[in-house]
């Protein structure tokens, strides 16, 4: 796999317009995320554009419900031929066991796509793990947990912050799919993200994909953003 394939950028934009700015300004992006925004904003039709321009698409909707309902909102992603799905891992086993049941049944026949279970949103900190959500686990442990759960429920792979990644890789292997947001560039301000590493650390611990967007899409240059990104990356 190429370094270039191995960065996803988010379309974290409201309307179809912007996206297509966006996608035009990249156009050597491989790896797009189309997250809860867009698509509530503009549905499917920018997946049927993405795959238009043969984009992999990364479809972060994180369904959370009852299993019935998580299984039909998967299947129904599914249908779409995206090639990653996300859902929350405190969904249970039996709603993700179901949902990826239901992936691989509604899934076009040869675009099957990874489901990959969020184990903690990179927002959140030590302290609104205990004291906001009253979870007694030390976050880095809640967080394999939730990976150990979605792997033992069939699930392809765990979104975790590159601070997890490392104890992620070792203890679910190297088939486990790992894809990390809260990656930030030494010379990008972290936002609203609480647990970040550089890109080059977070491959470094394991990470298969590496969610990037603000140091590239709220650059001056996104283009220049992009590209310096890839040449620190190719150096590993």
């Amino acid at each position: 796999m190429s370094i270039e394939n191995r960065v996803i950028v988010p379309l974290d934009v409201n309307t179809e317009a912007e996206a297509l700015r966006l996608l035009d300004t990249l156009p050597d992006v491989g790896w797009w995320k189309v997250g809860l925004e867009l698509f509530v904003s503009c549905g499917p039709k920018l997946l049927s554009e993405l795959q238009h321009r043969q984009k992999q698409i990364f479809l972060d909707l994180k369904f959370h419900d009852i299993p019935n309902t998580m299984a039909g909102a998967c299947g129904a992603a599914s249908a779409y031929g995206v090639d990653l799905i996300t859902v929350h891992a405190t969904a249970g086993r039996n709603a993700l066991k179901l949902a990826k049941a239901a992936s691989s049944e509604k899934a076009p026949g040869d675009k099957q796509p990874k489901i990959i279970a969020v184990t903690l949103l990179t927002s959140l900190s030590s302290r609104d793990l205990a004291f906001d959500l009253k979870v007694p686990l030390e976050l880095p442990e809640y967080a394999l947990q939730m990976a150990i759960l979605a792997q033992e429920s069939g699930l392809d792979g765990a979104v975790c912050s590159p601070q997890e990644a490392a104890q992620l890789r070792q203890v679910c292997g190297n088939d486990f799919t790992l894809v990390c947001p809260g990656v930030r560039p030494q010379w990008a301000e972290g936002g609203d993200q609480k647990r970040c590493m550089t890109p080059k650390d977070a491959i470094a611990a394991g990470a298969d994909y590496l969610v990037i967007g603000r140091p590239i899409t709220a650059a001056a240059d996104p283009v220049a953003a992009w590209e310096r990104i890839c040449e620190e990356l190719a150096s590993l």
